[in-house]
């Protein structure tokens, strides 16, 4: 991911360069729910991102998780919850929902660049599902 400043994040190896993608976005407050894997932080360098369980949210039932990220200000929720849109009315929302189909981070790394594609499209209450 591009920095403002154009470069890369340095905590990112040289090796590591050149498999993530590069592209431009703006800055996100991003909240991970449980499931996200950790290290999808990498690809996401350049935005604010916090975890449930950073916050001590981790108990919190969707719906709470929801309206405790909208009041603090997140801008996106990143789960991979499937259901999360069967389960809560998502109408209204100002958060925007972007799901992993897969948690687990060989097929999330694989979609780095459609994640990063996804999260730049995303408009405020959206759902969005990020197939592997």
């Amino acid at each position: 991911m591009v920095s403002r400043s154009g470069t890369l994040p340095s905590g990112i190896s040289t090796s590591a360069r050149n498999r993530f993608p590069v592209i431009k976005s703006a800055c996100f407050r991003i909240l991970f729910d449980h499931g996200t894997p950790a290290p999808s932080r990498r690809l996401l360098s350049g935005h604010q991102i916090d975890t449930a369980r950073e916050r001590g949210w981790e108990a919190l039932s969707n719906g709470d998780l929801l309206e405790e990220a909208e009041r603090i200000g997140y801008e996106v929720l990143l789960t991979s919850d499937h259901g999360i849109r069967y389960q809560q009315n998502l109408a209204n929302r100002k958060i925007g929902i972007l799901v992993l189909m897969h948690n687990d981070w060989p097929s999330v790394r694989l979609k780095a660049t459609t994640i990063l594609e996804e999260l730049n499209c995303l408009e405020p209450g959206e759902y969005r599902e990020v197939e592997s």
